[in-house]
């Protein structure tokens, strides 16, 4: 009996309840409180037992309660969509429709839109939100634009300082291309003759040709710079020579306006014998002093392996006067050869004319080459010397001692 009524409950939960949560009759549903017999014949061993009378108002009870639990499951399914993601849902709804919403929210502005008691009120602030962030772009687009003007000011600034300094630098440069030229032009026709002896290029390698046109390049550049520069002449100078074309290369078309005179003849054709002094380090004179009235002669070479004698035998054999310059007499020579590069000798004759003093015309000597100038207390001179007997290994102190009184006066002893 007991599984026949359950079983009708269910029936009746099935049928009844839905119709009657539908349509609002859950009050009218049992007007009248009457006994319901219910008997049914079941076969239990070929037997049928007498029916049971069931309690309408215990059914109803029962039924009640199906009727509570089923309301309690429709209002949890609101509840579960009330979380976090279907509000994050909803506003993207909203906001594909065209509402006022803010793209961007955080958590806990989200959780206060979800605690809003109407929909009126979650409305308005997502207006007040979206609102807000239009400001907040609004407000960033301002400083952009605003950081871009400056940028563009100080650009317009740069640029302008930049033209203003461009133009002085190029009328500077101009100014002073001109000064240089006019005394280049000066020197040719009453400036000191000084010439470069171009007749060795069978002495040298390409290499070494290139080398030495570098360095005469720098030379004819530190004369046109000077107060009062030489008048350069190219003696010896052949056309379509290496020496031609290694000029062609650094000058251009500027080659042909240079304001020097460039011969193929001789030096000894051009200028009288009795005024030529060609300078070589192999000379066994001296140069005590600059001759103003005199025309120096320097050889155009770079030679690597050091050859010596060979500016001398080329002086020799045309009867020149020669002289070295005074190195060991004024500076306290320490390794190397005494040869120096085409533009030091250059710096050194500039020096000389303008000023006539060795100690500075001989700076421009590499420091490497010797200690300091000789014309310094004679304790220093010990002490630099101790020091070069320090650094020259396999070398006696008597050697040293030779070399010192061969190369200074008496008056430096060593005791």
């Amino acid at each position: 009996m007991q599984s026949a009524n359950m079983l009708l409950k269910k029936i009746v939960r099935s049928s009844v309840l839905p119709f009657a949560a539908q349509h609002g009759m859950k009050k009218d549903l049992f007007p009248l409180r009457r006994t319901l017999s219910l008997s049914l014949c079941l076969k239990q061993d070929n037997s049928c037992k007498p029916s049971e009378k069931l309690d309408l108002d215990a059914w109803k009870k029962v039924m009640k309660s199906g009727l509570q639990e089923e309301a309690s499951e429709t209002v949890s399914e609101p509840k579960e969509l009330s979380t976090s993601a279907a509000a994050r849902e909803i506003l993207q709804m909203w906001r594909l429709a065209g509402r006022s919403v803010p793209e961007n929210i955080s958590e806990e502005q989200l959780k206060t839109f979800m605690e809003c008691p109407s929909k009126s009120a979650k409305k308005k602030y997502l207006r007040y939100l979206h609102l807000k962030e239009l400001y907040k772009k609004n407000d960033k687009r301002k400083v952009e634009e605003k950081r871009e003007r400056r940028l563009e000011a100080q650009d317009q600034a740069s640029k302008t300082d930049e033209t203003k300094k461009r133009s002085f630098i190029c009328l500077w440069s101009n100014t002073m291309d001109r000064a240089y030229n006019w005394r280049a032009a000066q020197s040719m026709v009453f400036g000191q003759p000084l010439v470069f002896d171009m007749s060795y290029e069978k002495e040298m390698s390409v290499r070494e040709v290139a080398n030495t046109v570098r360095q005469i390049v720098l030379s004819e550049g530190c004369n046109r710079r000077s107060v009062d520069p030489f008048h350069i002449h190219f003696c010896n100078f052949k056309d379509d020579s290496l020496y031609h074309r290694e000029f062609i290369k650094y000058y251009r078309e500027a080659w042909g306006k240079l304001l020097i005179t460039v011969t193929d003849q001789c030096y000894t054709e051009v200028f009288p014998k009795d005024k030529l002094i060609y300078l070589t380090a192999d000379s066994p004179k001296v140069m005590k002093t600059f001759d103003h009235d005199k025309i120096y002669i320097v050889g155009s070479m770079v030679d690597k392996s050091i050859k010596t004698g060979v500016s001398l035998a080329r002086a020799k054999r045309l009867g020149l006067e020669t002289a070295a310059l005074p190195l060991e007499k004024y500076l306290l020579w320490n390794t190397g050869a005494k040869n120096l590069t085409l533009d030091q000798m250059m710096r050194i004759l500039l020096t000389l004319k303008d000023t006539a003093d060795w100690k500075k015309a001989l700076e421009f000597v590499p420091k490497r080459k010797y200690c300091g100038f000789v014309n310094k207390p004679v304790k220093e001179l010990k002490k630099t010397l101790d020091l070069i007997n320090m650094l020259k290994v396999g070398k006696g102190r008597e050697e040293v001692q030779k070399q010192f009184a061969k190369n200074y006066s008496k008056k430096y002893k060593l005791k």
